[in-house]
């Protein structure tokens, strides 16, 4: 599969490379093993970036090679890529752009995130463009469906690519070429945020691997057990929420009822507070 899919993005003229693999507990599968810093999301070509190519012959060769390797594709050529990382990445992407998402390609990150693709900047990598949000542009590289993320999960299409791209709107572009941005601010919509993060870490906890589906209901009601203490979530909808979730990913009723009530618990202790916003 990987392989029919990297000669697909090749066809479009997208530059591939093959990338590590992330194996069942976040072993990766370069030399450096559990020890690896970043498993499943560094090439596996020795020149890295520079090699990756279009050319069919090539890239049957990689994946005859490595058949499991995750599927990278060089930015900046054929497209760029706005890289949400975060729901608090997505609330300030969608505050950018007055809610007004453009109807372009859209992947969902192995991690939870999205890759929203856009027409080619000219412009290079930005990290921290808002808390949450970077940009993938000329030098750069995101992984592509059908890659694995080390939690299990795969990237996989939300809206997949039509006829052209579209072009970067205009308070991003600017975002990106401008200086790089100040200290985090406080967030305009706080109680919209928090929805925000309802809907992302739900759905981080229905689409769990199995082997990690405990923690990441965990991780999730601790997550929004502080927008509870911060009184910008009702307890009860976050745990309607939540429960249903973990039922779609498939534990069952006695884990799910107490990791919600621990996570929240804990959650609560430790209250959101808002970025850049005096005490």
């Amino acid at each position: 599969m990987s392989l029919m899919a990297a000669l697909a993005y090749a066809r479009h003229g997208i530059p591939v490379l093959p990338v590590h693999t992330p194996a069942q507990g976040g072993v990766c599968s370069c030399a450096r093993g559990a020890r690896c810093d970043s498993p499943g999301k560094h090439p596996r070509l020795r020149h890295g970036l520079t090699e990756a190519s279009t050319d069919p012959h090539v890239i049957t060769l990689w994946w005859t090679h490595w058949p499991q390797a995750n599927v990278g594709l060089r930015t900046g050529v054929v497209m760029d890529v706005a890289d949400v990382d975060s729901a608090q990445g997505w609330h300030g992407l969608r505050h950018l752009l007055g809610d007004e998402m453009p109807p372009g390609p859209q992947v969902r990150t192995g991690g939870g995130g999205r890759h929203l693709w856009f027409q080619p900047t000219g412009h290079g990598n930005r990290v921290h463009l808002v808390p949450g949000l970077d940009w993938r542009g000329a030098g750069g590289y995101v992984l592509a469906p059908p890659s694995r993320h080390v939690a299990g999960t795969g990237y996989t299409w939300i809206r997949r690519p039509g006829s052209a791209l579209p072009v970067i709107p205009a308070p991003l572009r600017d975002l990106i070429a401008g200086p790089p941005p100040a200290p985090p601010q406080p967030i305009a919509h706080p109680d919209r945020y928090a929805e925000v993060v309802l809907e992302a870490e739900s759905d981080r906890v229905a689409r769990a691997a199995v082997g990690c589906r405990n923690d990441t209901l965990n991780r999730a009601a601790f997550a929004l057990g502080r927008f509870v203490g911060a009184g910008l979530l009702d307890a009860g909808e976050v745990h309607r929420e939540l429960a249903a979730a973990a039922r779609r990913a498939g534990l069952g009723p006695g884990e799910i009822e107490g990791t919600i009530r621990s996570g929240l618990r804990a959650g609560v202790r430790h209250r959101f507070e808002n970025p850049g916003r005096a005490a």
